[in-house]
């Protein structure tokens, strides 16, 4: 490995990026054989648009897929630095929000590492996942510049630049064969430069590509302007192309908000579809009539569904392809993944907004609706209420566009991410387009890459594995199923205890330093971290939270301390900056913090921290560390989850409810090893029409007691009144989260997971039988699916 590390002076950052370059370097070669293997078509290409891909730190990640971590450490030596400590120098990627941007960068890996042919497209922010400040225990935002040194893995690739179009108006014309053509005029355009980052599959040569499209003014932008001597409007329009891919994911609660994230959405879509058309044009000319069987483009979820009618637009205006032959190619192309059941977090963007923006857009989505709504009438003949609930068009004082009725007219297959999502979504949201298509409706599980949440974030937990296993489970995880013959070897239970010890004891320093709390790594660690929502249920947590620190300070009173099962709970995640009750429950989370670790009779029994600005690096830290995995959603409301996967592939308990994937990984470890409470999802349904809270605060006791002093203002005392909108929700007929109605079972639920842990023998079995059934949740399974039955690669 040449190096590139010089002996002379040198910083720690001036190591990482020579490192870094280094690795890139090894990888040139192998990256375009890749290229111009693929180029050729040999086999059918997939590009993969999503308008986050949340890849966090590159380097550990691309040492272990080339196996050049050992030879890294050696020259590092060289130098008195770990790879560890070099690896820290590292900004994390956080181009995404949350789950699905974490999915994605799973995908690619499992992609590169099944030697498939899939191109990530998405957007290179300038600015990624906001930075996370605790101010007197609020969230405050921060701009997080992941580019600020620079970002050694990306190429700028130039000769694929491409024009993206916005505003001005059509015009059509009928040319000399007859035909009505129509053109886009006047434009604001846009240029959209790409960015390449590699992606190494686990060491098996290819190198695939994450493809990254930066907004940038066009050479002629401004020029008119700039020489009548209006230079203050030319750089105006500048920085409005520069803007679209400044920040991810703006605040959509202005109108500007949404504006510049349709924006952002077209210009993805635009930029990567002409990327795609562009290559088949050089190895093909204008026929494509090849061109569906060769390709296929996956929507991940709704962000990128205006790339229907722009795929229509450059095939129908700018490859004079007649409409029927374009709606061919784009229907046996599209592919659909839905990622929610919550119905507010499907897009509907103005129709006036469309109008203005993308003028050309908006008539082909018109074109398509027409089309369709014929399909819709010979189904439910007569029926005027169907077409408008099934139209992409939903009419009102303000119209609005469907997306995701878009993505699910155009697609040949709509899939779910979990099989209770799956099923939700064909008996509930999209039931009429099941009765309409149910050939095109199917189920994918989410899963994670076992190489970064497990051989790379777990390197003591891998030692253990490959000494039993060998290491054919890194690229195949249900090797990992043969360790549930060692759960009466002694030898394995104490080296599992001693690696989970060794883990907390790490992650502990992290929590000092990030949160002031001491975690003991004698306590059992009870995590639960994701984005703040309140079907996500946080709120919950806190609850038991406030009930824990009540029944040790009782227990304390009583001398009783000898029943208790000491505890440190984490809390983590990022609240979206326009989401005024997240950010209040952050607020609680860190105003109980302080009053559960200012107590010292408390901590020995409990401790509890709010970690700031979690990203995907903590997570490599936080999950090998975890006892007890809290996926606690109200039944019904989570499409999948993935930290649940990775909090189980390292040995983790969970304590969940019957939602998203937690029902498939019942399923594999069996409800010994799982602490399962709560309604499910039907349960949820019946009780919401008659849902009274009081009832069940009234049933339970220690609910009751919470309840009096969270009222009572014992964790706002110098803010009176400030968690009254908290207090009204628990206690609101309207609660579509259902806190009241499960705090029982959970509570009880605890207790068993107390009980348990006090035995450590059968909790540590417990936890490599979590690890042993964690083979379907590898996202080579998930891609295997996708391959075999959605992309037919």
């Amino acid at each position: 490995m040449n190096n590139g590390l010089g002996q002379e002076e040198h910083t720690e950052h001036d190591l990482f990026h020579a490192l870094a370059s280094s690795v890139k370097d090894q990888m040139l070669g192998s990256w375009r054989e890749t290229r111009t293997k693929d180029g050729h078509y040999r086999t059918k290409q997939v590009a993969y648009l999503s308008l986050e891909f949340l890849m966090g730190r590159a380097l550990g990640n691309a040492l272990l897929n080339l196996e050049l971590t050992d030879e890294s450490r050696q020259v590092l030596s060289q130098y008195a630095i770990g790879l560890e400590a070099l690896e820290e120098l590292e900004h994390d990627a956080g181009l995404g929000n949350g789950g699905l941007g974490r999915l994605a960068a799973c995908f690619l890996d499992s992609c590169a590492s099944m030697d498939l042919a899939v191109t990530g497209y998405g957007i290179r922010y300038e600015y990624g996942m906001f930075a996370q400040k605790i101010v007197d225990g609020y969230q405050v935002e921060r701009p997080d510049r992941w580019l600020r040194d620079g970002n050694p893995w990306e190429v700028r690739v130039p000769n694929h630049n491409v024009i993206v179009p916005f505003f001005g108006h059509t015009e059509s014309y009928i040319d000399k064969g007859g035909r009505r053509n129509v053109i886009w005029v006047d434009t604001q355009d846009v240029m959209a430069v790409a960015y390449d980052m590699p992606v190494p599959g686990y060491r098996n040569g290819r190198i695939n590509t994450l493809r990254l499209w930066k907004s940038e003014a066009t050479d002629d932008f401004d020029l008119t302007e700039f020489n009548q001597g209006d230079y203050t409007e030319a750089v105006a329009r500048k920085n409005l192309a520069e803007q679209i891919t400044m920040v991810l994911y703006p605040n959509d609660a202005s109108e500007n908000g949404k504006e510049l994230r349709l924006r952002q959405q077209y210009f993805l879509s635009s930029a990567s579809l002409q990327d795609l058309l562009n290559n088949w044009v050089s190895q093909h000319g204008t026929d494509f009539s090849g061109f569906a069987k060769a390709n296929v483009m996956q929507l991940n979820d709704t962000h990128p569904s205006v790339a229907v009618p722009e795929l229509m637009r450059l095939l129908v205006d700018h490859y004079f392809l007649e409409w029927d032959q374009a709606w061919e190619i784009t229907s046996n192309t599209m592919a659909y993944t839905n990622h929610t059941l919550l119905p507010e977090a499907l897009e509907r963007w103005p129709v006036r907004m469309f109008q203005q923006m993308l003028p050309r857009i908006l008539e082909i989505i018109y074109e398509i609706n027409a089309r369709y709504l014929d399909d819709v009438a010979h189904h439910w003949p007569g029926d005027s209420e169907m077409l408008a609930k099934m139209s992409i068009i939903e009419e009102g004082c303000e119209p609005h566009v469907r997306m995701a009725y878009l993505a699910i007219v155009a697609s040949f297959s709509v899939n779910g991410v979990a099989g209770l999502h799956t099923q939700l979504l064909t008996s509930g949201l999209f039931k009429e387009f099941y009765a309409l298509w149910p050939e095109k409706f199917n189920n994918r599980t989410n899963g994670v890459t076992p190489r970064r949440w497990l051989a790379h974030c777990n390197p003591k937990l891998t030692e253990v594995l490959i000494k039993r296993l060998g290491g054919e489970w890194v690229k195949d995880l249900k090797h990992l199923h043969a360790l549930n013959a060692f759960t009466e070897d002694k030898s394995l239970l104490e080296e599992w205890r001693a690696v989970k010890l060794a883990n907390k004891r790490e992650l502990s320093v992290m929590i000092a330093k990030e949160c002031g709390v001491e975690f003991v790594p004698s306590m059992m660690f009870d995590v639960q971290v994701k984005r703040i929502h309140e079907y996500k249920r946080q709120l919950l947590n806190i609850l038991h939270v406030i009930h824990l620190y009540q029944k040790t300070i009782t227990a304390i009173s009583e001398g009783k301390t000898d029943k208790l099962v000491p505890r440190c709970v984490l809390i983590g995640g990022k609240a979206a900056p326009g989401y005024a009750m997240a950010k209040l429950l952050i607020k609680l989370a860190n105003n109980l913090a302080h009053m559960v670790n200012s107590d010292l009779d408390v901590t020995p029994y409990l401790r509890f921290a709010f970690l700031p600005n979690y990203n995907v690096s903590a997570m490599e830290k936080i999950c090998p560390a975890t006892d007890l995995s809290q996926q606690i959603s109200t039944a019904g409301k989570e499409a999948s989850g993935t930290g649940n996967m990775k909090f189980m592939m390292n040995g983790a308990l969970t304590i969940g409810t019957l939602d998203g994937a937690n029902i498939e990984m019942l399923e594999e470890v069996g409800e010994e090893n799982f602490f399962l409470f709560g309604l499910d999802a039907q349960e949820v349904k019946l009780l919401q029409p008659n849902y009274q809270p009081e009832d069940f605060i009234k049933q339970s006791p220690a609910l009751q007691q919470v309840m009096g002093l969270l009222e009572s203002g014992h964790f706002n005392l110098q803010e009176p009144g400030i968690f009254e909108p908290i207090i009204e929700s628990i206690k609101s007929p309207n609660d579509p989260w259902m806190t009241a109605a499960d705090f029982e079972s959970y509570r009880l639920a605890q207790e068993r997971v107390e009980d348990a842990y006090k035995e450590s023998n059968s909790w540590t079995q417990m936890s490599i039988r979590n690890t042993a059934c964690s083979g379907r949740f590898s996202s080579d399974v998930t891609i295997a699916g996708y391959r075999d039955k959605i992309w037919r690669a």
